[in-house]
This record gives C-alpha cells, sequence and structure tokens, in this order.
C-alpha cells in the first residue's frame, strides 16, 4: 500500500490523462475482450516505481523490484484485465516507470562513480513540485540517502538565512538544540571559523573545487561532518568523495534525469 499522498497524486494522473473517457479505446475496442500485458525495458537502466503498479492494477506480477539493474528487453511487470483497461493506464503507469527509473538510474551512475569511499550521495529539495515523494523514492532505488523531504524535518541554514540573521553565529544560536539535524553553509575561511566556535556539527560546503574541498576538510579534522554540494557532476564526484566529504549532495539526480525507454505490449486472451 503507498501513502494517502501518492494515492492522491495517482488519482490526479489518471484524471488528467483519462477526463471523462477514453474515447479511443471505448471506439474501438469491445467491451467484453480480456488481454494481458508485459512491462519490458528497451536499454539497459535501474528500475523504480514498482509499488505503483499494483495500485492501478487489479491483477499483476511484478517480476522486479525498485533498485534493479535490468538489460534492454527485460520483462519488468505482467498485467491481466479488461483490453480497454488495460489501454487506458497504459501512458499513466509508463510516465510514472519511466521518470522515475530515469532518476534511479541517473542516481546509480553517481553511486557506482563514488565506490570505495565512505561517502554517501544525497539528494536534493530540487524536483518536480508534486513529485517529490516518488522522485525521492527514485533516488533510493538508485542508492542515494534522503536529504530532507522539505523545510519541516531538518535545518539547513543557507546564506541568505546568515544574512537575514545578522551572523553565522547569531543563526546557529537560534537553532542549535532546537532540532537534532541542524547543518550551516559556509562559504569563506571566517565564516568556516565562526561555524565551529558557535558548535556548529555538521557543515556544507559549497561551490568548491575538490582541491579546495580536500584542504577545508582537513582543516576540519572531524569536528562537524561535511557535505560538498554545487556544481558536483559524474566527472568530479569521486575527486569530492575521496577529499574527505562524509556527503555530497547532487540535484542533478531529479531536475536533470532523463526519462529511460520502457514498453508496454498487450496480448489478447482467448
Amino acid at each position: 500500500m503507498v501513502s494517502p499522498a501518492i494515492r492522491e497524486l495517482l488519482d490526479r494522473a489518471l484524471a488528467e490523462d483519462i477526463g471523462t473517457g477514453d474515447i479511443t479505446s471505448q471506439l474501438t475496442v469491445p467491451e467484453s475482450l480480456e488481454a494481458s500485458g508485459t512491462f519490458f525495458a528497451r536499454q539497459d537502466c535501474v528500475i523504480a516505481g514498482m509499488s505503483l503498479l499494483p495500485e492501478l492494477y487489479d491483477s499483476i506480477e511484478l517480476l522486479v523490484e525498485d533498485g534493479t539493474r535490468v538489460t534492454d528487453g527485460t520483462p519488468i511487470a505482467h498485467v491481466r484485465g479488461k483490453a480497454r483497461r488495460l489501454l487506458t493506464l497504459e501512458r499513466t503507469a509508463l510516465n510514472l516507470l519511466q521518470r522515475l527509473s530515469g532518476i534511479a538510474t541517473l542516481t546509480r551512475q553517481y553511486v557506482d562513480a563514488m565506490a570505495g569511499t565512505s561517502c554517501r550521495l544525497l539528494d536534493t529539495r530540487k524536483t518536480t513540485p508534486g513529485l517529490r515523494a516518488l522522485e525521492k523514492m527514485a533516488t533510493k532505488a538508485g542508492g542515494a540517502t534522503n536529504h530532507r523531504m522539505g523545510l519541516y524535518d531538518a535545518v539547513l541554514i543557507k546564506n541568505n538565512h546568515i544574512s537575514a540573521a545578522g551572523s553565522v553565529t547569531n543563526a546557529l544560536k537560534g537553532a542549535l538544540g532546537q532540532h537534532p539535524i541542524v547543518e550551516i553553509e559556509v562559504r569563506t575561511w571566517d565564516e568556516l571559523n565562526e561555524a565551529l566556535d558557535a558548535g556548529a556539527t555538521r557543515l556544507l560546503l559549497d561551490n568548491l573545487t575538490p582541491a579546495e574541498a580536500r584542504r577545508w576538510i582537513e582543516y576540519i579534522a572531524g569536528r562537524a561532518s561535511c557535505e560538498i554540494s554545487g556544481g558536483v557532476t559524474l566527472a568530479t564526484i569521486r575527486a569530492y568523495a575521496e577529499a574527505g566529504a562524509d556527503f555530497v549532495s547532487v540535484g542533478a539526480l531529479t531536475h536533470s534525469a532523463t526519462a529511460v525507454d520502457l514498453n508496454f505490449r498487450l496480448t489478447l486472451l482467448p
């Protein structure tokens, strides 16, 4: 079972596509016709979103789990039912699976690029409005660790918060001890030292080169955990991980992932 919020999202997605009815299927497919269908991959990818399919189909066999690497041609689920209904659900199901599997596939590439280090990959809040729960489910399937879901479940003090509070010290004074997770962005050596002196235990180091990150992390020397963010790519993430970062966050996992190629094939039943 999915959460009520995801159920509502699915209902909205179906309403958006079906509207007052699937007129093509109604006009061309006999109402009594029974069929089966198979979802399958048309490229190598990592699958995500499988838990959504039982919410759409009454008769379904899931062949893989979220996070499974598959190759081109691999079947991932079988469904049965009225042919009209299977045709009506096809695009909504594929849109969701293709988008989420695209995120999981890109995420796995970043995770693989860091393999063998102790650094963890984090996702961000740079998600499609309304789809955050699903997209973060997909990054987790790809091997990432979910960062905060929203503004309500962790404290992340960014540069504008510091400006509004007046200083790093003022911002931390209001937050430390009020929530178990308090992280602060530092942009200069002065801010770094001020944060450490004020008791910061988790630092966000933004827009540093790998060489700069290594120098900063060596200076911090375990006094706080360190997250690297800003401009991290597949080509550079390993260097950041090897610089000693505890975490690397990548917005591209969700805002720049390309949907993978999945397909649905219908077969009529006697």
